[in-house]
């Protein structure tokens, strides 16, 4: 069975072409689509971009919040969830998620190590370790912190019932061989 992705903005996006090309089903869920109780559909993982909570790119966050318990018991039920940077400077971006990260906005290229033991070891591997796109750190967090720049965490991952939650403020896509195992190891769950 193909896995299936669900990739949550307002309208399509190269992200989108990105995810299929990789041999994964992408279906768009738009804020609406979110929100609405009624809306269901079957997922390995749901996937957040860059910028989910900068009124300039989006309207998302508030989607986010009111979703919050449904996205959790995704997780919890087995599917996994990709989350980007907030591309703002708002530390409570991330207050959806069940677990604390703030997270502090800074747009610039960084030398980027990942723990090869983390499910996320793959995430950059496409690009020159030395000089990654990050748009951001966080600064306190109640998860394993698993990619660095220096001493500051851009890649964070935690374990919620069944599934897992990967936290990045990398401003890049992931490698294709991270978005197909990431995907695949999640469970198709309804969500």
């Amino acid at each position: 069975m193909t896995p299936r992705a669900g990739f949550v903005w307002g309208t399509p996006q190269h992200f989108n072409r990105f995810i299929e090309e990789s041999g994964i089903a992408c279906e768009l869920i738009t804020p609406q689509m979110l929100a609405a109780p009624f809306f269901r559909t079957t997922l390995n993982c749901l996937i957040i971009p860059t910028g989910f909570a900068n009124p300039a790119y989006s309207n998302l966050i508030f989607a986010l919040r009111a979703s919050s318990s449904r996205i959790i018991r995704f997780v919890e039920n087995g599917g996994n969830l990709l989350v980007f940077g907030a591309a703002m400077d708002k530390p409570d971006a991330y207050d959806w998620l069940p677990f604390r990260v703030h997270y502090a906005h800074d747009c610039h290229p960084r030398a980027v190590r990942v723990s090869e033991s983390s499910c996320s070891h793959q995430i950059i591997e496409d690009y020159d370790a030395s000089r990654i796109e990050c748009d951001g750190t966080f600064t306190s967090y109640d998860a394993l912190c698993t990619g660095f720049c220096g001493e500051s965490a851009v890649i964070l991952e935690r374990t919620v019932g069944k599934g897992t939650i990967v936290v990045t403020s990398i401003h890049e896509f992931p490698s294709r061989s991270f978005i197909q195992q990431f995907c695949r190891s999640g469970q198709q769950v309804v969500f």
